[in-house]
């Protein structure tokens, strides 16, 4: 039985994306780009969309594995282990970084008395307790949220461009092009989350759809992030989103509901973005620990969850500062992409080359698997 529909899978996609770094997006963008921050932006969101274009062809053409399985198939399983073992690296250390990312905005937002410690250890053990559950309860999670991420955020980055000017988004391809690439690769590298798809599609009910919910996967937070960095840098100005650490949480302070009902808007963003950094910390956690059971031919991954944790903890606390972590996240992003782009276009030409294709999937007259 494969239980997952397109709906679900676009909501698991869309929500593993736009996760914690929807605060600091204006700013990654205005460093690289100036004005050609939306520029920058938009490229990024398009590089996104061909990694994830190559990971739903693999997951077609094997509707029944993860990339971690089918890629023991391609490339042979002594250099597929090493291969997941570099994603299962990578996404812990992903993980580590939007925990620490997330104990960071809650100390300096709201809880300020509260020991760092404390808020990333409280998220990444909600985060391993949800992991342990079923692939269905898993998609029922982000179906769940969706609405709850998306409406909220819409609402504010809209109202937010009655503040908004058009000169400051004047020269639109920007004033400094010296570091545009690698603008482009840190906004590429944002979409990490949606690498979650490799292993939903093995239960999808009619894997070929897998197309369609890629593309709503990635339009929704693509056209979210674009929208987000257009206003902040239209309220704000380049020059001033550089001074601060989170734009889009400075974009909601400066605005209001009609009729003021409620003046501030940064406790509505910091709620729906708690709720963003969950959703995203469960899927990268539950694609962590379902690829280090298929890397050992386990049928439980439940036993992994807490066994990870530790470790994923000690690398959150690494950094020495909001600086330095910041630091790590670009630099372990850019290397990412290697793992979530290159990785797959390898994978795609050596399986084409050798002709290799998974079994095709039986569908019944009722349209079930």
């Amino acid at each position: 039985m494969r239980p997952i529909t397109a709906v679900q899978v676009a909501a698991i996609v869309t929500s593993s994306t736009i996760g914690v770094g929807v605060l600091a997006v204006p700013l990654l963008a205005v460093r690289t780009a100036d004005t050609g921050a939306p520029l920058v932006t938009l490229l990024g969101t398009l590089v996104a969309l061909f990694g994830l274009f190559l990971v739903t062809v693999l997951g077609i053409r094997f509707p029944d594995q993860s990339i971690i399985q089918y890629s023991e198939d391609i490339i042979g399983r002594g250099i597929a282990f090493v291969a997941s073992l570099g994603i299962v690296s990578f996404f812990s250390i992903l993980m580590a970084l939007i925990s620490r990312e997330f104990g960071e905005v809650v100390i300096t937002s709201i809880l300020k008395r509260t020991p760092l410690e404390v808020t990333v250890l409280a998220m990444l053990l909600l985060a391993a307790v949800f992991a342990r559950t079923d692939i269905v309860t898993f998609a029922s999670i982000h179906l769940f949220y969706l609405p709850f991420i998306m409406v909220p955020g819409w609402i504010i980055v809209l109202l937010s461009l009655k503040n908004s000017r058009v000169l400051n988004l004047l020269p639109v391809w920007g004033n400094e092009h010296h570091e545009l690439f690698f603008g482009i690769l840190t906004i590429a590298a944002l979409f990490q989350g949606s690498f979650i798809i490799t292993m939903v599609i093995p239960f999808m009910k009619k894997p070929k759809k897998a197309y369609l919910s890629m593309i709503w996967g990635w339009f929704m937070p693509s056209f979210f992030f674009v929208l987000t960095v257009i206003s902040a840098v239209a309220v704000f100005g380049p020059e001033e989103i550089k001074l601060l650490m989170w734009p889009t949480l400075e974009l909601a302070k400066t605005t209001a509901l009609p009729a003021n009902i409620l003046e501030r808007l940064d406790a509505a963003i910091l709620a729906v973005w708690v709720t963003n950094v969950f959703t995203t910390l469960l899927s990268i956690f539950y694609l962590t620990i379902k690829s280090i059971t298929q890397m050992f031919h386990l049928q439980n991954h439940k036993m992994f969850a807490f066994c990870l944790l530790p470790f994923i903890f000690l690398i959150a606390m690494l950094p020495q500062s909001v600086l330095q972590m910041y630091e790590f996240v670009e630099f372990f992003g850019k290397i990412g992409l290697f793992i979530t782009i290159c990785y797959p276009i390898l994978l795609l030409l050596i399986a084409v080359i050798r002709k290799k294709r998974g079994k095709p999937v039986a569908v019944n007259e009722n349209g079930s698997s």
